[in-house]
Parts: C-alpha cells; structure tokens; sequence
C-alpha cells in the first residue's frame, strides 16, 4: 500500500470515527440534555476544525522544512530503521509522555495557561469540542510532535500518527458515557478526561494524560469520582468571548496587577 492510499484511507477513517462517535452521542450520552448545535458548535467546526487546523500544518511544515536546511536531521535514520508499528509505538509513548508534562505545566504556569484557557472554554464538552485550541498552542505542540516524526519517521507514521491524534481527540471529548473498567488505568477516554475539563474545584489540574490514562496514575494526578458524572464545564473565572476572531485575541490581553489578583 503507498502513501497516497494510505492518506486517502486515514481521511475516510477521520470521518467515518466522528459520525460513529456523533451517533454513540446520541444513543449513549454522558449527558443526555446536551445539545447536538450547542453554543459554539460552528466556531469549533468551521473555524478550529477546518480553517486554522490547515493553516497550522502549513506554517508548521514550512518549520519542519527549514529546521531541516539547516541541520540535515531527516539524514539521521535510526528510528525510520524500526518497523512501522514499532515507529508508531515509539512516537505514540514518547509524546504522549512529552504532552502529559507539558499539559500539566500549562496548568501551573499562568504564561502558559494563557495559550491553553480557550481549550478550556467550551461549556459543553462533545467530539469535537476538543479541537478548540488557541493557535499559538497549536503551533508548539505540534511543531513538537511532528517535526520528529517528519525528520527521523517514516512518511507513513505521520499519517497514521495524525489519524490516531485525530480519532482519540475526538473520542476523549465525546458525550459517551463509557464504561472502560480496569482499562481506564491504562488508556484514557471521556469517563476520566470530561473530569479534566469540569468546571469544579475537586477536579482543577488532574487528568492531563491523552492516550495513556497510566500517567495519571503514575504521577498522582488522577481524579476519578465512580459514583457521579461532572456537571459543568467551562471557565467561570473569565468572561471568554464567543466567536472565534475575539478568543484568538484575548490570549493578548494583559495579566492583572497582583493587587487586583489579591482584591
């Protein structure tokens, strides 16, 4: 199978796993009163889904590229050595690792909160509220993932590695009410994830894992009530902005005074 199939299957694959997680929503909802259009629907949509995820990739491979020119990385061919699963397996747990720490940072760092709060603001987490993102974190998670993956992988892992980033995003934001039992110590899905974005303050910075649940548990932050489900999401200490122009500039508005902080 050549790379052009391969990227011609991974997009079927995209949109075939987001109407079958659409429909799991509807038949096996977390919560059952969420809206299907609910606030913010056309902005994730349109504007994260569509518009700035092909504008990021862009300003990113022009990145990867010249990182490139200048270093002569992509000769280095140790891990494009590997098999193909075993290329996907290392890039799966390598960055997943990277991400947990880095996502738990953000939570801790008020510079780095900032570039992460939009991803936050969506008060009714489903499938595809993952994908709003401010750009500016876009830019460096992914610049991080994918120019190792172009520079040492495979061109084939790229794109099964987006596809899995793609479909896992989507299924750990999804309003399904999941059941994993012990598999939820060691993969990740929206029973504990949905907790990461509620907006309660038992639940504030715990749950950072993506894929693998296990660092969470590993690393003490877990946080996995059994015997109720998270109400409320959202930012309730800001007023974020509704559309999409207006939430890429709020990440530039000043910090406040430590005195207005303290009052």
């Amino acid at each position: 199978m050549g790379l052009s199939d391969i990227r011609i299957l991974s997009s079927a694959a995209v949109v075939c796993g987001a109407l079958i997680l659409i429909l799991l929503e509807r038949k096996f909802p977390y919560n059952s009163q969420q809206k299907f259009f609910r606030e913010g629907f056309w902005e994730d949509f349109f504007w994260y889904t569509l518009f700035q995820s092909y504008v990021m990739a862009m300003v990113i491979s022009y990145v990867v590229e010249w990182v490139d020119t200048g270093t002569g990385i992509s000769r280095i061919s140790l891990i494009r050595e590997l098999p193909l699963w075993g290329q996907v397996l290392f890039f799966l747990i390598s960055h997943d690792l990277y991400i947990y720490w880095f996502h738990r940072w953000q939570h801790h760092s008020p510079l780095l909160w900032r570039i992460h709060e939009a991803h936050h603001s969506v008060k009714d987490v489903d499938w595809i509220g993952g994908m709003r993102s401010h750009a500016l974190e876009i830019f460096i998670n992914q610049t991080i993932e994918f120019l190792p993956l172009i520079l040492l992988g495979s061109p084939e892992v790229v794109v099964i590695k987006g596809v899995i980033d793609a479909l896992w995003g989507m299924y750990i934001h999804s309003n399904i009410d999941v059941k994993s039992g012990w598999l939820q110590y060691v993969i990740n899905g929206p029973e504990m994830h949905r907790w990461h974005h509620a907006d309660e303050l038992s639940a504030y910075n715990t749950n950072f894992s993506t894929k693998f649940a296990v660092w969470d548990w590993v690393f003490g932050s877990a946080y996995f009530p059994r015997d109720r489900k998270a109400e409320k999401y959202g930012l309730s200490d800001v007023d974020f902005p509704k559309t999409y122009f207006r939430q890429f500039l709020f990440l530039f508005r000043p910090f406040p005074k430590k005195s207005d902080e303290e009052a």
